[in-house]
């Protein structure tokens, strides 16, 4: 597989999935072990990835904030954002620039609380053992237990608004 045909491979690549530098990086050299190159003939697949990000075809930065903000809707906490960006390759200041303020992660709390009717979304109002598995459930998609435990313990959905809207948008979630 000569430069031009691994050049192909990545705009196709490209042209189809939003992506980061890294992980275009890390799926030309798959194709091209794939492929039987590998050793000092092997194209530079860095090089490349490299320049795609130059001419703008690839945008870490812009790739991490729809990444962040998609995973925020769907209700996963501030620690899985960092989890799944980390994957990507994203860089620790890029991450952190990202990272949920206060008042988003206790939207995407409360969304996922929605989703999976936890807390006040559960009729009837859970007994200890199931508030404790719900819990569970919103430390593992990445949520402080602080959160996890306002959201669950609460009686009713204007408490819960209550709550959320007297976060501060400008402090960064934990």
């Amino acid at each position: 597989m000569g430069d031009t045909k691994l050049e192909e491979l990545a705009l196709a690549y490209v042209a189809r999935f939003a992506t980061t530098r890294a992980k275009l990086e890390a799926y030309l050299v798959r194709k091209l072990r794939e492929r039987g190159w590998e050793g000092e003939r092997m194209p530079d697949a860095a090089a490349l990835s490299r320049r795609f990000a130059e001419a703008g075809y690839v945008d870490d930065a812009v790739y991490a904030r729809m990444k962040a903000d998609s995973l925020l809707r769907r209700g996963y906490g501030g620690r899985r954002v960092g989890e799944a960006l980390r994957a990507a390759g994203v860089g620790e200041e890029l991450r952190q620039d990202v990272a949920p303020t206060l008042i988003d992660a206790r939207r995407a709390a409360a969304a996922l609380a929605r989703r999976r009717r936890f807390g006040p979304w559960h009729d009837p109002l859970p007994d200890r053992p199931l508030r404790e598995k719900q819990i569970a459930a919103m430390l593992r998609a990445g949520h402080t237990l602080d959160n996890a435990r306002q959201i669950v313990e609460a009686t009713d959905h204007a408490a819960i608004e209550d709550w959320i809207e007297s976060a501060s948008g400008d402090d960064l979630c934990a």
